[in-house]
């Protein structure tokens, strides 16, 4: 609205001035007032046709890439990578365009927006490239905005303006980093908190459950002879397996209030979450995952890439929106997760509302296993020392998620489920 009242303004100018002028060679006449009159009114032509310069059919074309990409036109990253974007913009028409400046919006699925501004210089054929690199992205997903193209006249006068829509989203994960082996894990069912729950681990029965086919080593009494005979080729039976206490992950998204470092430390949790998942995931473990949001999300436990994409989607938007403390919030997962069950329990929540939810598992026969993240080193460590260790959970301290594998491998600290 002010830009139009602007120019309107300036138009007023122009044609008052031009009246004047037009007056002054009426009345005074001679080469000099018809030479202005002619120079003001081929000014105003000229100011005129700039209406028409084409930019407001302008159109583009955007590409996106990172640095470390697979594959070209892979866009899926890690959070804290920035983008690189190319816009091929393409103007109309042929009145002369000295530069354009171009504004791009990027929308985070939460709403926030990220405002760019670039320039270029078109060519003969009306076109030009723009392109720019944004800051390292948070974890989220994202879509472009219109872009507008403005413009203006070479006195500076007047700006003409443009806009078209290249669509264009892509993902930024949350960050992750490879666990080597995680002793829990590999000992398979060994134990009280086994947490491996992977068929090929699983002690086979003696009851078949189908025909595979031959691997070397099998013994001659594995051979389906009835099957290898009529198919030609060598054919072992399939046993079923025991089943192995399943794998649940369940994610804390409630935010405590009046602490600041609270958000730092529910990104440290997500990161946690999809590393642990991730490497479950990958080694043949059955996983399922559960997250406290305003939106609650469950996925039962169950193997495949499908269920390691599907949670990785959840982790990438999922928000610190949590209504409720996780004691009260895992009372929704109870339908998911079923009795001998182990459960990874990572928050960055106080003692008492850790405490109440371990024990809330626990009744229902369910293994619990803490890990509690906190960006302040050794705030977590503070609130637990001189505290008994009755119950014996295993219990994980991050504060950076770089120490995430040689916690995990090292030294467990045990929950005080007491008082």
């Amino acid at each position: 609205m002010k830009r139009m009242r602007t120019n309107s303004f300036r138009w007023l100018l122009f044609v008052v001035i031009d009246v004047f002028s037009l007056l002054y060679m009426l009345f005074q006449g001679g080469k000099t007032a018809v030479m202005l009159f002619c120079i003001l009114n081929g000014l105003l032509l000229y100011l005129g046709i700039g209406f028409w310069s084409g930019l407001r059919n302008a159109a583009g074309d955007r590409r996106i890439h990172h640095t470390g990409a697979k594959e070209p036109g892979s866009i899926n990253l890690s959070a804290g990578s920035p983008v690189e974007v190319k816009l091929q913009v393409r103007i109309p028409g042929y009145y002369p365009v000295p530069y354009v400046i171009v504004r791009d919006k990027l929308e985070r699925h939460n709403g926030e927006i990220v405002s760019f501004e670039t320039s270029f210089v078109p060519g003969v054929k009306r076109s030009g490239e723009a392109h720019y690199t944004t800051p390292p992205l948070s974890r989220g997903m994202y879509r472009f905005l219109e872009t507008e193209c403005s413009t203006r006249d070479v006195f500076g006068f007047f700006e003409h303006k443009g806009r078209f829509l290249a669509e264009a989203k892509f993902s930024v994960r949350p960050r992750t980093v490879p666990l080597r082996g995680w002793e829990r894990i590999n000992r398979g069912a060994r134990g009280p908190y086994s947490f491996a729950s992977s068929s090929l681990a699983a002690k086979e029965t003696t009851q078949i459950n189908g025909i595979r086919e031959y691997l070397p080593g099998d013994r001659l009494t594995r051979i389906h002879w009835n099957a290898s005979a009529r198919t030609g080729e060598w054919k072992s039976k399939a046993f079923e397996r025991e089943s192995l206490p399943r794998t649940f992950v369940v994610l804390d998204c409630w935010q405590q209030p009046g602490n600041p470092a609270s958000a730092e430390s529910f990104e440290l949790a997500v990161s946690v979450a999809a590393s642990l998942f991730q490497y479950g995931m990958r080694g043949n473990t059955t996983m399922g995952f559960f997250a406290s949001s305003a939106v609650r999300a469950g996925f039962a436990p169950r193997g495949g890439e499908a269920q390691l994409h599907a949670v990785m989607e959840l982790l990438t938007r999922i928000d610190a929106d949590g209504r409720e403390p996780i004691a009260s919030a895992i009372g929704h997962a109870e339908t998911l997760i079923d009795p001998g069950s182990i459960v990874f329990l990572i928050t960055s929540s106080g003692t008492e509302e850790v405490q109440a939810a371990m024990n809330r598992l626990n009744k229902r026969g369910i293994s619990p296993c803490l890990i509690q993240t906190d960006v302040r080193a050794g705030g977590i460590r503070s609130v637990r020392k001189g505290r008994t260790r009755d119950r014996g959970w295993p219990v994980f301290d991050i504060s950076r998620l770089q120490e995430l594998p040689s916690v995990l491998e090292g030294k467990e600290a045990a929950y005080d489920a007491g008082g």
